[in-house]
């Protein structure tokens, strides 16, 4: 057994709509006179909110050293494998001593899914999430960016590690006995 509900009838002025006309037209005043809100971007851009991870780059030390050692870490933890590394040889004998430095690295910034787990493994912090968010190409080989690209992405940061300096003082204090 439904219970019908009879309606009230409308007033002239709600068939006329004239309470909500007046009413959109009192937001839309109120709106004229407050601050914009709107951003021209890209000339201006958002504040980047705190603990943002953005895109992940490789870093050098402040001699322009690489500071990847091809360990491979980031590959194998990278949830939708967007990182892909090949081992190389350092050239240089003076720094022969060094593991090895990454020959190719690539990472696919279509699977990439930002979640900074690259970030936190890397035991020499040669890889960093990045405050970049703008990122386009007009294909998809564009949006793979390979070593020199996240190279140029990253620049150069503060070296905790010294892994030319002691490994090489160390193999120097190796000869010497």
């Amino acid at each position: 057994m439904a219970k019908v509900i009879e309606r009230k009838p409308l007033t002239l002025a709600e068939r006329t709509y004239l309470p909500q006309v007046v009413s959109g037209l009192k937001t839309t005043f109120l709106q004229i006179f407050k601050k914009s809100v709107t951003l021209e971007y890209p000339e201006q851009r958002p504040p980047i909110p705190p603990g943002y991870r953005g895109v992940p780059t490789l870093v050098k030390d402040p001699d322009g050293r690489e500071k990847c050692v091809s360990c491979q870490l980031c590959e194998f933890v990278c949830p939708p494998k967007a990182i892909r590394i090949q081992p190389g040889e350092i050239e240089n004998e003076d720094y022969a001593h060094v593991e090895k430095a990454p020959r190719e690295f690539d990472i696919d910034m279509l699977r990439c899914i930002y979640c900074g787990l690259c970030q936190e493994v890397c035991p020499e912090e040669a890889i960093f999430l990045q405050e970049i968010y703008t990122l386009s190409g007009y294909g998809r080989a564009e949006m793979v960016n390979n070593k020199e690209k996240l190279y140029e992405l990253g620049g150069t940061l503060p070296d905790k590690h010294f892994k030319w300096e002691k490994k090489r003082l160390a193999a120097e204090h190796g000869r010497a006995h």
